[in-house]
């Protein structure tokens, strides 16, 4: 079985998260807290949840390190931008919608398969500007300049979209390709 972590970074989609990769074949997944040290992590991948404050990440940073997968989700995404040198600011639009992504990478382990678009619920309300070095834009929005990102060197992912969610179109092949990776 391939075992992944979701690390509740508070947010209120954690437990979607968690539930949809405890549901797939072949995959034992547990929630933890950010809290958790990083010497008691032991997976095959880490998913960092969504939540509401960049102040509140806990041991996060520290998980980057760990030489796993890790699949950021909004405010995870953002937090792997910002603790590896990219930017991220308050967006234009705002809070949650309905946004059509473009996926400008085909080749991407994560979010490849959805290409050429997908149909996507995701809040703007901050979001990556600028990506950190070695990583790739991997989606887009008319809203948004990067939607996803990549770093496969380093099996670093994340998208500013909550997949976990039943308004996310394809949400489901994106956590179905995330335990591809961690396998």
């Amino acid at each position: 079985m391939t075992r992944i972590l979701v690390v509740d970074n508070h947010g209120q989609f954690t437990h979607l998260e968690h539930r949809l990769l405890r549901d797939l074949d072949g995959v034992d997944a547990e929630l933890v807290d950010n809290t958790t040290p990083p010497e008691d992590i032991d997976a095959d991948g880490l998913v960092l949840s969504g939540g509401p404050d960049m102040d509140d990440i806990g041991h996060c940073p520290d998980y980057l390190d760990l030489d796993v997968p890790v699949f950021g989700v909004c405010l995870g995404m953002q937090l792997i931008a910002t603790e590896l040198g990219g930017r991220v600011e308050s967006g234009d639009y705002g809070g949650y919608a309905d946004v059509d992504v473009d996926i400008t990478d085909e080749d991407d382990p994560l979010v490849g398969s959805l290409a050429p678009e997908t149909r996507v619920w995701a809040s703007h309300a901050d979001e990556v500007v600028d990506l950190p070095e070695g990583f790739t834009r991997t989606a887009e929005s008319d809203i948004c300049d990067v939607e996803a990102m990549s770093n496969t060197d380093r099996d670093l992912y994340g998208v500013q979209w909550h997949p976990e969610v039943a308004h996310t179109e394809e949400g489901e092949a994106v956590f179905e390709n995330f335990v591809a990776i961690c396998e």
